[in-house]
């Protein structure tokens, strides 16, 4: 199942605006998990009609200031250090995993939270766990 993650400043009433806009499109919410770190929160979402979510999803960030993420990516955080994206990468290397892309998503002083695409398998989900969020 293909997942949605919502990036954004994190504030209050967050999760009601998204659910209420999902919701008024007779979207059903099947999972989601919402995690904060610092002024920034990641909200996950599974959805049982993907495409209308994500058009609404995508009509809703621009009026509130939030990224919406469609591709089916792992959302880790890594310390904001020197080689720490070199470990990750060289994990993906060892299990013969091909990575499709990497982007930060957010950096500041201590750490950054990192979109990964690549073969969303049970493997690669094992190879994060420690540095997982979505």
């Amino acid at each position: 199942m293909k997942q949605l993650s919502i990036i954004m400043s994190n504030r209050r009433g967050v999760i009601a605006e998204i659910t209420e806009a999902l919701a008024a499109r007779n979207i059903n919410i099947e999972n989601i998990n919402a995690q904060s770190f610092e002024d920034k929160a990641i909200i996950t979402v599974e959805v049982n009609d993907y495409e209308l979510a994500l058009s609404e999803l995508i009509r809703l960030g621009k009026t509130n200031d939030f990224q919406v993420i469609a591709e089916d990516a792992i959302i880790i955080k890594l310390p904001n250090e020197p080689g720490a994206l070199a470990k990750i990468s060289r994990r993906f290397t060892n299990a013969n995993i091909e990575l499709f892309s990497i982007r930060f998503i957010q950096r500041n002083e201590s750490f950054g939270l990192v979109a990964i695409s690549t073969e969303r398998s049970e493997i690669a989900l094992k190879l994060l766990k420690d540095v997982l969020v979505s």
